[in-house]
């Protein structure tokens, strides 16, 4: 049975916690006696006589700095003891003690054993010690360097978990506990508790997030003692009958807390190598909360705009959906489609209590909210002109809208470009006015339903132009005049439309006025607008413009 050395009483000086642990193998108990009084003072070393017995005294008593071993020995040679112990102890130095000079046992002996030296029998004592003084050394070396490299692989393997938590969880509540974890894990911690500063629901207080290893019987109470207010301490933290070290530490961006740690453990491994350990990678965890906070509140402004913008779109689709009595002999559509939640395209159609229809497309530049909202005015100021019992004609109106807008366009850097059309439907006049927005058309849709011989071209309305609203101080021109005839129809249409991506031949081509006309002589089946936005964007692309139709047509 293996024995450990007996450390005299005048010796115990010598036998500090940083002697190495040397084991002597020999089936001579002389040589075994001899080893032992010659290292006892500098190592603690332990005896076996055979191969087996010394397999017994590793599984006892752990890893060994050195071990000594005979070659020739009974059942199990050296070679063969030594080989047994690479796989489980590979920093232990090996040595070999042999009487014979056989090369091929040496070499085999080194080959299999991973032997560090071999010494032939019978020993100088001198050079016995140097060599094994030598052997020490390198296992130390060896140690530093595995520990070195071990504290060097477990600080990656720490940066990049937290750098995965960066990459891969922006979430607030899944990085807390993302990070909580990681660290527990990394630290082989039993217990940890992360208490954020921030509640990850908005009104409520926040709470601590938790990690245990196995058993998390006890982690509802650890959590419950509280934040550490400590910026970083290493200190014993009984709790129960349980003695915990705790590793604690807080988190802070650019002096603002973020949030505070308590690692627990209970085999209490941890020293001042984990507090640099730590400290190296607090600013990754840092960096991790700190950027889920700010997606957090991202996330919570863009919902709260979201929710705005659905209001708004509401209240926009109120004031564009409208409902307008059936008029004898006319037919009127509208559809207006905006490029994002809400737009600077409007229209309108008034039905003045004496009989006049009162049709309008106008377009605010820019696009979202600040468009919508001067869309919004023009409409409203719009109404407020038509509403009158004797309105003036489309000219009038639109210098009056430009009055009444010019400054605040002017200010915002916004203008609108409108058309304006006035019809009787007793006399079948046609008035118009236009700042600045694409010409509207008058065709015969009865030649193109019937399938008239020649085809029917359109009258393009270019009179009554004028700059958009927004440009200058006061705003003027003629009016246009035109009489429409049983079958004619009209279109006024925003830029969005004109200007709208359709594929021609296989390329993507801007559709343009004469794009325009082409769909509507497609229209045999009478005039749909519903469809025709339909044919406008059957492409993949993004739809970048608000788009804005509306039709009046005479019946035939």
């Amino acid at each position: 049975m293996s024995q450990e050395s007996d450390i005299p009483q005048n010796d115990m000086s010598s036998a500090t916690h940083d002697q190495l642990k040397l084991l002597v193998v020999d089936d001579e108990l002389d040589n075994l006696e001899l080893l032992h009084r010659t290292f006892r003072r500098s190592y603690r070393v332990y005896r076996a006589s055979s191969g087996q017995e010394a397999l017994e005294c590793l599984k006892q008593h752990g890893e060994m700095a050195i071990i000594i071993s005979d070659q020739r020995m009974p059942k199990m040679n050296g070679t063969e003891f030594l080989s047994l112990t690479t796989d489980e102890y590979p920093d232990t130095i090996r040595i070999v003690l042999t009487g014979y000079t056989d090369v091929e046992d040496l070499v085999d002996a080194i080959n299999s054993g991973q032997v560090f030296k071999y010494i032939t029998k019978p020993w100088k004592p001198n050079e016995l010690r140097q060599v094994i003084d030598q052997a020490a050394n390198t296992y130390r070396i060896v140690k530093q360097r595995t520990h070195a490299l071990s504290q060097s692989l477990k600080k990656e393997e720490l940066y990049n978990s937290i750098t995965t938590t960066i990459r891969s969880s922006l979430d607030y509540a899944n990085t807390l506990q993302t990070v909580v974890k990681a660290l527990g894990q990394a630290f082989d911690a039993d217990y940890a508790v992360l208490y954020p500063v921030d509640a990850i629901q908005p009104g409520h207080p926040p709470q601590p997030v938790t990690y245990a290893k196995t058993d998390d019987s006890i982690i509802d109470a650890l959590a419950q003692s509280g934040a550490p207010c400590q910026e970083l301490v290493l200190d014993k933290f009984p709790h129960d009958n349980i003695a915990l070290t705790r590793l604690a530490a807080k988190f802070t961006y650019r002096d603002t807390p973020l949030a505070s740690i308590a690692l627990y453990q209970i085999a209490g491994t941890w020293d001042s190598n984990t507090i640099n350990l730590f400290n190296s990678i607090a600013e990754q965890v840092v960096m991790a909360i700190s950027q889920a906070k700010l997606y957090n509140h991202v996330q919570r402004q863009t919902e709260q705009m979201q929710t705005e913008l659905n209001v708004a779109r509401q209240i926009q689709n109120k004031l564009l959906h409208q409902v307008w009595p059936d008029i004898p002999g006319i037919k009127i559509q509208a559809k207006c489609q905006a490029a994002r939640a809400v737009g600077g395209d409007f229209y309108e159609v008034f039905i003045h209590p004496q009989g006049d229809i009162w049709l309008a497309v106008g377009d605010v530049s820019g696009k979202g909210v600040p468009a919508a909202l001067f869309m919004a005015s023009a409409i409203s100021l719009l109404r407020r002109e038509l509403s009158i019992s004797q309105p003036p004609g489309p000219e009038k109106v639109m210098a009056n809208l430009n009055q009444a807008l010019n400054a605040d366009l002017v200010n915002n850097e916004h203008m609108i470009t409108m058309v304006l059309v006035q019809y009787n439907p007793t006399s079948k006049e046609l008035v118009y006015a236009n700042a600045g927005h694409i010409y509207p058309l008058v065709w015969s849709q009865k030649n193109v339903v019937q399938g008239a011989a020649i085809p029917p071209q359109p009258t393009y309305l270019r009179e009554g132009n004028s700059v958009p609203l927004g440009i200058l101080p006061r705003w003027r021109t003629e009016a246009g005049r035109l009489s429409l005839n049983e079958g004619d129809a009209l279109l006024l249409a925003s830029d969005g439309i004109t200007e709208a991506l359709v594929t021609i031949d296989g390329q993507q081509k801007m559709l343009n006025q004469a794009g325009l006309w082409q769909l509507l002589l497609e229209q045999t089946t009478g005039l749909d607008l519903k469809h025709l936005l339909v044919q406008l964007n059957t492409t993949d692309s993004e739809q970048h413009d608000d788009q804005t139709i509306l039709s009046l047509e005479v019946a035939f």
